[in-house]
């Protein structure tokens, strides 16, 4: 998988494509001033379940993770299942820690239990179950990316309310965006044959086609005043998942770079983080893991939301692992917060180490 930034009138847009295994997309956003750096204001997340911090609970979606045994590792408070696809945090959750944004958690704008002075510094649309085109969204019901810029316009306008035009126009202006999206695109539409999409494209043609979706949403965002982004993540999958995330990331890259050339001052790099996480999936006990091969949630390999939530109450030994951090995976596609922080600490390292 692979990140770029770009700096973009003093700010800067960091965005990572797809990461196979289970091929994720992540996209971070990040502003910059010319010489020296800016102080991020806040973290902004787009994208699917990768991210979500539990938007998905405010919807009629069977696409949810607020119950046991998700987030019983959830520091804020403890135990709490908040309806992200992981034992704890997600990666986006140690982003805001490392932006030193005095929270170690993005909460989701849809829930109830925080309201825009919360947000100020830091907010999550995403939506699990979404991807970079409509139809995906439409699978399962979900929060579709367009809709999730809506709630962006919402939230600057609520921020304008509560902090004033100028004060609120520079929170938005200095944060970092981040999108995790386009896994489901692949592998919960096109190769599960769940819409038309395999018939009305090759995957060639869809790869294109996704990459142009993608390239129509950085330059809205853009236009709404975002300047970094980023992307990455993943899980095993058929090297046929794999080959797809790899022409898909390819591809990003190259419209990256061209759309870099038509945005005033944008300076576009790209970061690797596709075969980090491959290494930790191939050679889970380098990096401190015993499984790789299965996730920690009931059998491990095909429990995922409520599939997992039934092991819950079995009886003990028989459930969720004692241990999600000897696991990369929490359940049969999402890493556990152990592997969300590694990947996030993998990040921090390299790519976005100029941010924070």
């Amino acid at each position: 998988m692979v990140a770029v930034a770009a700096a973009m009138h003093g700010r800067r847009l960091l965005l990572l494509p797809a990461a196979l295994l289970h091929l994720h997309l992540h996209l971070l956003l990040v502003p910059l001033p010319p010489a020296v750096q800016a102080r991020v204001t806040a973290l902004i997340v787009f994208g699917d379940s990768t991210v979500d911090a539990g938007n998905n609970n405010a919807i009629p979606t069977a696409v949810r993770s607020n119950f046991p045994p998700y987030g019983r590792d959830f520091p804020f408070p403890e135990g709490r299942a908040t309806g992200r696809f992981s034992n704890g945090r997600v990666a986006t959750d140690f982003y805001s820690e490392a932006l030193g944004l005095g929270r170690a958690f993005v909460p989701a704008y849809l829930d109830p239990a925080y309201g825009i002075r919360d947000m100020a510094i830091g907010v999550c649309f995403a939506s699990a179950g979404s991807g970079l085109d409509v139809a995906t969204s439409r699978v399962f019901r979900v929060i579709p990316l367009w809709k999730q810029l809506d709630m962006f316009r919402e939230y600057k306008s609520r921020l304008a309310d509560h902090l004033g035009d100028a004060e609120a126009h520079a929170v938005v202006a200095g944060a970092v965006y981040a999108v995790s999206i386009g896994t489901n695109d692949f592998i919960e539409n096109y190769f599960a044959l769940t819409t038309t999409r395999s018939l009305e494209f090759t995957l060639a043609e869809y790869t294109d086609y996704l990459v142009g979706l993608a390239r129509g949403f950085l330059a809205e965002l853009y236009g709404l005043g975002a300047r970094k982004r980023a992307r990455a993540l993943g899980h095993r999958c058929a090297e046929e998942y794999n080959a797809a995330a790899r022409a898909f990331n390819a591809a990003l890259v190259d419209m990256v770079s061209e759309l870099g050339g038509e945005l005033p001052g944008a300076e576009i790099r790209v970061a690797e983080v596709y075969d980090f996480f491959e290494d930790m999936v191939r050679d889970p006990g380098r990096h401190g893991f015993a499984r790789a091969d299965v996730g920690c949630c009931g059998t491990g390999t095909y429990e995922m939301g409520y599939a997992c939530g039934a092991w819950a109450a079995a009886p003990a030994g028989t459930g969720t692992c004692p241990d999600a951090d000897r696991y990369v995976f929490w359940d049969a596609v999402h890493p556990t917060e152990r592997a969300s922080r590694l990947v996030a600490d993998h990040l921090i390292n390299t790519t976005f180490g100029r941010f924070v």
